[in-house]
């Protein structure tokens, strides 16, 4: 199996207005993985690589959130996001 074929990518939704938790919005590997990743990046969407803790997203069925164990996690993710857009003059969402 080729290391494209093993390669994995969730995407998470977080309002702030609303609040909540993220949202699992896509999930998948290989070709999906591509797909979602180009997507992003395209619309501009930060692209985070972490791989312990995608293993663990991917398990996340897609229009779920995440759940409470990944919060900090995905708290410390989006704030370094966050931070990053306000240094380098982007907008954070």
């Amino acid at each position: 199996m080729a290391a494209e074929d093993d390669k994995r990518a969730v995407a998470l939704r977080y309002d702030a207005e609303r609040g909540g938790a993220p949202q699992v919005t896509a999930s998948g590997r290989g070709d999906v993985a591509a797909r979602i990743l180009a997507l992003a990046r395209e619309a501009g969407v930060d692209v985070v690589e972490d791989p312990d803790l995608i293993e663990v997203l991917a398990r996340v069925p897609v229009g779920e959130r995440i759940p409470p164990e990944l919060f900090q996690a995905v708290a410390e993710i989006l704030s370094f996001v966050y931070r990053a857009n306000r240094r380098f003059g982007g907008e954070a969402e």
